[in-house]
């Protein structure tokens, strides 16, 4: 325990010393700082030296730093949703929709995940009743760190899209969470009557990789890392959210 402690402290001091060293960088001219090589012993006691004398200097300014990069991040974040109004078309992209209504209901999702397959029974009975308000748009977020057949489970869920089947390959997959595996993309593929090998060529084409990539940079951009994830008139919201609360959020 000792040595690890000994490691993450010497972790944090080389890390304090490469941003004061980059701080230093950005107000001078000077050669970069090599980040594949130790600091020099002479001058990280002069850094370290610098940082005890001026402890206030440095904590401000990487408070400053922390406070314009969430401000950067809000920004960012305030645009993409400005834009599900302004150019939904866009936001859209190809993305598979449900509904013919004017109000866009967006769900970040992932096939594993049990909290989305719960969230779909409810969000399955509310864009029926409201088809003609709301249009459901499906992005695709797999958490694979803990989800292995996430991202595979998202682009079978693409191929079927190409063959016109998407939906029901999406209500197939969380119907049955647990047989999700290469064999049940096949045996619903087939059930579904699609050409099976344009189906598996497809599911495994860098096509489909990109299109869960776009998904996942799109989340990323709203800072969204978990699921399930929505938005709808401007307000995100997570979780397997009741009927009667999409309810009052369309109101909204």
């Amino acid at each position: 325990m000792q040595g690890f402690n000994y490691f993450n402290q010497r972790v944090a001091r080389q890390s304090l010393i490469g941003m004061l060293l980059l701080m230093v960088a950005l107000t001078s001219c000077s050669n970069p700082v090599n980040a594949d090589n130790p600091v020099n012993s002479d001058l990280e006691k002069q850094v370290l030296e610098i940082i005890r004398k001026n402890p206030e200097v440095i904590l401000e300014s990487v408070s400053k730093y922390q406070r314009e990069q969430q401000e950067q991040q809000s920004k960012a974040r305030e645009n993409v949703i400005s834009q599900i109004t302004s150019k939904p078309a866009a936001i859209i992209g190809k993305s598979p929709k449900l509904g013919q209504g004017k109000t866009l209901l967006i769900e970040f999702s992932d096939f594993q995940c049990p909290f989305c397959a719960e969230a779909h029974k409810n969000i399955k009975q509310f864009v029926k009743k409201r088809s003609g308000e709301v249009t459901l748009v499906y992005k695709h977020l797999p958490l694979e760190q803990i989800h292995p057949e996430a991202v595979p489970a998202a682009q079978a869920a693409w191929a079927a899209q190409q063959q016109g089947k998407f939906w029901e390959f999406h209500d197939a997959m969380f119907e049955n969470q647990d047989r999700i595996n290469p064999d049940f993309y096949q045996e619903t593929a087939k059930q579904l009557g699609l050409d099976l090998e344009k189906f598996e060529r497809d599911r495994k084409s860098k096509t489909a990789q990109k299109a869960v990539e776009d998904d996942l940079k799109l989340a990323r951009s709203l800072e969204i890392s978990g699921t399930p994830t929505f938005i709808m008139n401007g307000q995100l919201f997570s979780g397997a959210v009741p009927v009667e609360e999409l309810e009052k959020r369309l109101a909204q």
